[in-house]
């Protein structure tokens, strides 16, 4: 969903090949995953299940591939999305998917926050995966959203942010990792993660 070829020259500039892949039988071979996305959820779940690759996606999950999801990648792991109207996801992590407040501000009587939120916004690490193990706290990544995900398990919180209200900005659970930023066009530290990423896909 709108994306790949940006996250593709990301992998490629840390010095990991990267491919586009459309078939099943290239999901199962592939050593690790990377669903990046943008646009509805809807939408990417329809792509998804046209190109018959959400059976192969949740084996690959299941079988401990190394599994990391961008943005809206992020958003279909979880049960169900309220994006015009509710729409089922993978329910790979439980929990919902919601839209930011109108009312949003950044403080009490102060003027309303944009939606979406875009832009440039800090990180609060809670947990470390190991793509996140030498990135400081409180770095600043590249948001594009209007939806947020609401975990059911505080406990796959990897990193949190502040934009009103403070939302889960990255989960972390077993082999998944999933960011609601764009590491791809988050600079240095962003490809630091990618580049982490694909190091510990090859360890495993």
């Amino acid at each position: 969903m709108g994306n790949l070829r940006s996250v593709q020259k990301a992998f490629e500039k840390t010095g990991h090949e990267a491919r586009v892949i459309h078939k099943p039988q290239e999901v199962r071979d592939a050593r690790a995953l990377v669903l990046p996305g943008v646009g509805a959820f809807k939408d990417c779940l329809k792509n998804l299940e046209e190109l018959d690759l959400i059976s192969p996606v949740l084996q690959s999950i299941q079988a401990g591939k190394p599994f990391l999801g961008l943005c809206l990648g992020l958003q279909i792991l979880f049960s169900e999305s309220e994006e015009f109207g509710i729409t089922p996801g993978l329910d790979v992590i439980r929990g919902r998917v919601i839209r930011f407040p109108g009312s949003l501000s950044a403080k009490t009587g102060q003027a309303r926050l944009k939606i979406p939120h875009m832009g440039w916004n800090a990180v609060s690490i809670k947990r470390r995966p190991s793509c996140l193990s030498d990135i400081p706290d409180e770095s600043f990544f590249y948001f594009v959203h209007s939806y947020y995900v609401l975990p059911e398990d505080q406990n796959v919180v990897a990193t949190t942010t502040q934009y009103g209200v403070t939302f889960t900005s990255a989960i972390w659970k077993d082999n998944i990792v999933a960011f609601q930023f764009h590491p791809e066009k988050s600079q240095a530290l962003g490809l630091q993660i990618l580049r982490q990423f694909g190091e510990a896909a090859i360890r495993d």
